[in-house]
């Protein structure tokens, strides 16, 4: 602008000239000055941060607290998420204890989140405000690795967990990356939606990963938070499902979660009933078991799938797996769009985990509750 004027000054010539010139650029004169103020007004003024409200662990172990921290100027491809509901998984506990060696503190667990979108990035795409979508384990992948351009986010190397590093969804705001926060479909209720986003999208995986077809027959090792849902999961998909358990009285129970039949896995005769049957088993548990054993009970061409994180080297028989070509495989959570397919299949057949609630505040009688061994099945936190 100052050249403009610059240029009117030196100009010789009369004043009708000049006076044409300003006409010519008020608009641009103009422009300059508006931006002008505007960025004097933005110098002067402090950026307010939204302050987010939530409850950390302030070390290995510790019990969880009141916290509060200043969440950043959002990123262009970013969301913040007003949280109704988190649900609580044993890897919060995991990461509060340090079980894994990678926690940071203090420490904001939660990721199993549900909740409205309250804020957005200027390149945010398919998401607005008041939207309602679920965020889960990751909250942010690359976005240009050969994993995500080929569907598989959550194969990313460098993926972004939503309690590692960063706080997660103990808290009223939760931020994360446009495309990890999953909106929910119509009629999903959102109380029980929660555990969907971690457990649920954990034991949907391998079904579809494993091509289990719905003639099939399978099996289930470990009636917990996990394999609960996947009952649930495999009965909807037309299999005949066989629950693995050490404690009988739970039969009748278990029969209304989906299971057709109810086998003691602490009982020889029994698993030798059905050895050669099974076409695919998930196991659940994170416990060293006789695999031999369940491998028995697979058909020619069988499948051990595990999820659950055996924290011992599992010991697997060669034989028992080349005589009848047999396999052992595991998996991590789930894709994107894969887990946009599991909402819709629950809404479509009713599925959801089984919860009890508690409000946030009494997020340490939560975990106590987890830890004791009480929870039927999965605990959610009300915000």
């Amino acid at each position: 602008m100052l050249n403009l004027f610059q240029h009117l000054i030196k100009l010789k010539a009369q004043p009708l000239i000049r006076l044409r010139f300003f006409i010519t650029n008020l608009n641009t004169i103009l422009i300059h000055t508006f931006q002008h103020i505007l960025i004097l007004k933005e110098t002067n003024t402090k950026i307010k941060h939204m302050k987010v409200k939530a409850y950390a662990a302030k070390e290995a172990k510790g019990e969880l607290q009141p916290f509060e921290y200043e969440l950043g100027d959002i990123g262009k491809e970013q969301v913040d998420i007003k949280v109704d509901y988190c649900g609580l998984c044993h890897s919060d506990i995991s990461m509060i204890n340090n079980d894994w060696g990678m926690s940071e503190y203090p420490l904001v667990p939660g990721h199993e989140i549900v909740g409205e979108v309250i804020n957005v990035g200027s390149e945010v795409k398919g998401l607005k405000k008041g939207d309602k979508v679920g965020m889960g384990w990751y909250s942010a992948s690359c976005m240009h690795c050969n994993q995500c351009m080929d569907g598989k986010q959550h194969l990313c190397n460098t993926a972004e967990a939503t309690i590692v590093g960063r706080h997660g969804g103990f808290a009223d705001v939760v931020r994360g990356h446009w495309s990890w926060a999953t909106i929910l479909p119509e009629g999903i209720d959102m109380s029980k939606a929660g555990p969907l986003f971690c457990g649920g999208i954990t034991v949907f995986n391998p079904i579809v990963l494993s091509g289990v077809k719905p003639t099939d027959k399978v099996g289930v090792i470990g009636i917990g938070g996990l394999g609960h849902m996947a009952l649930k999961f495999l009965k909807a998909w037309g299999c005949e499902v066989t629950a693995f358990t050490s404690n009988k009285s739970k039969e009748d129970a278990l029969k209304k979660m989906g299971a057709h039949n109810v086998v003691d896995s602490t009982n020889s005769d029994e698993l030798e009933r059905i050895a050669g049957t099974l076409d695919f088993i998930l196991n659940t548990t994170n416990v060293k078991l006789d695999w031999d054993a369940y491998l028995t009970t697979l058909a020619p061409q069988g499948k051990l799938h595990t999820v659950g994180a055996v924290l011992e080297p599992m010991e697997i028989p060669a034989f028992s797996m080349i005589s009848g070509e047999k396999s052992v495989g595991g998996s991590p959570l789930g894709s994107i769009a894969l887990t946009r397919k599991m909402l819709e299949f629950c809404v479509r057949h009713d599925i959801y985990p089984t919860v009890e609630e508690f409000k946030m505040e009494d997020v340490n009688k939560a975990i106590k509750h987890l830890h004791d061994g009480k929870a039927r099945f999965r605990l959610v936190l009300k915000a």
